[in-house]
């Protein structure tokens, strides 16, 4: 019976070793943004922080820069099950669903309280659409506010007329429109490109986007005027989320929720680096003009009533909500 028990005891052992190295995974996250974001450093921390939480059991390749997909292409990844795990840019999906924009309505939310105001009105109905997909957000963080790049000078409406505004989603699009320029969307890996070969004149983007760009080498000046917040959003496909243990799905929202706090505090320390990173470099940094800031708002109310009717109930909440 000694005999007996012990060889049951040792294939217990034996089972509980295997059950463990089943669980152990390796996931690959695909991200948008250059190396030295701050966006794909704190996907890093995060990496890191949930190898240490789940002790070895998920182990995450962060792959930056649009090297294993491009940026619009990550979500699809992530729903279809190529990846797991993967950082998206919200408005990106913004014609599948007008949620997914709100934070680049320009001027709805504008500096980062309002942002984070606007993203926790917005959060649970994120959850509940990428839900319904086979999904869910592990967490969000927001881009320093955006701001006007442009090869010359640009003090008011007029001096938008006709110029070639790279955009990259719809409601940039539709923002270039409103200004009198002319949309051509360029993602932020062929900004350098775009520029120097004059496909475009004029932007709205980060300045955080300026300096992982260079943007002083192809642009003369930037316009600071904080439209805007678009935020980056990590996602998860649930059905490998839920093939985890308990106790490791419980670690990695735990570690989530640090990675959001901290990418929060991050783009806030962003905002005045890159601003400064920028005039550094030569590219002349203005506060706009008042005509210019009446122009945009201006502009911005049409694009909010636009907005809030395309997203529905839902939308009408949310402008409520920010009134």
């Amino acid at each position: 019976m000694k005999t007996t028990f012990a060889a049951v005891a040792t294939l217990c052992l034996a089972l509980g070793a295997t059950g463990a190295l089943a669980e152990k995974v390796k996931w690959d996250l695909p991200a948008g943004y250059a190396e030295n974001n701050f966006h794909t450093q704190n996907l890093r921390w995060f990496a890191d922080e949930v190898k240490k939480a789940t002790h070895g059991d998920v182990e995450i390749t962060v792959h930056p820069n649009a090297s294993l997909y491009k940026l619009p292409e990550i979500k699809r990844a992530v729903q279809g099950g190529q990846v797991p795990i993967g950082e998206i840019l919200l408005s990106n999906h913004g014609n599948e669903d007008a949620l997914f924009e709100a934070d680049m309505v320009p001027f709805l939310a504008a500096g980062f309280d309002r942002s984070w105001k606007l993203y926790t009105l917005q959060k649970p109905m994120l959850q509940e659409r990428l839900g319904k997909q086979g999904m869910r957000m592990l967490y969000s963080v927001a881009w320093p506010g955006n701001g006007i790049f442009s090869k010359t000078p640009m003090d008011s409406l007029a001096a938008f007329k006709g110029a070639k505004f790279r955009s990259y989603n719809r409601i940039t699009a539709r923002f270039a429109e409103e200004l009198g320029a002319q949309p051509t969307t360029i993602q932020a890996a062929e900004l350098a490109q775009a520029f120097t070969m004059n496909v475009a004149t004029t932007m709205i983007a980060s300045p955080q986007i300026g300096v992982d760009t260079k943007a002083w080498e192809f642009l003369t000046a930037f316009y600071d005027v904080n439209a805007m917040h678009p935020r980056n959003a990590v996602i998860v496909n649930e059905r490998e989320f839920a093939k985890l243990s308990p106790e490791n799905r419980k670690a990695i929202e735990s570690v989530s929720a640090e990675a959001e706090a901290r990418g929060w505090k991050l783009a806030r320390e962003a905002a005045k680096a890159s601003t400064d990173t920028l005039a550094k470099n030569g590219l002349k940094v203005y506060e706009p003009s008042p005509a210019m800031k009446a122009d945009f708002e201006r502009v911005s109310q049409v694009l909010i009533q636009e907005w809030s009717k395309r997203a529905g109930a839902d939308g009408e909440k949310i402008v409520k909500g920010m009134q």
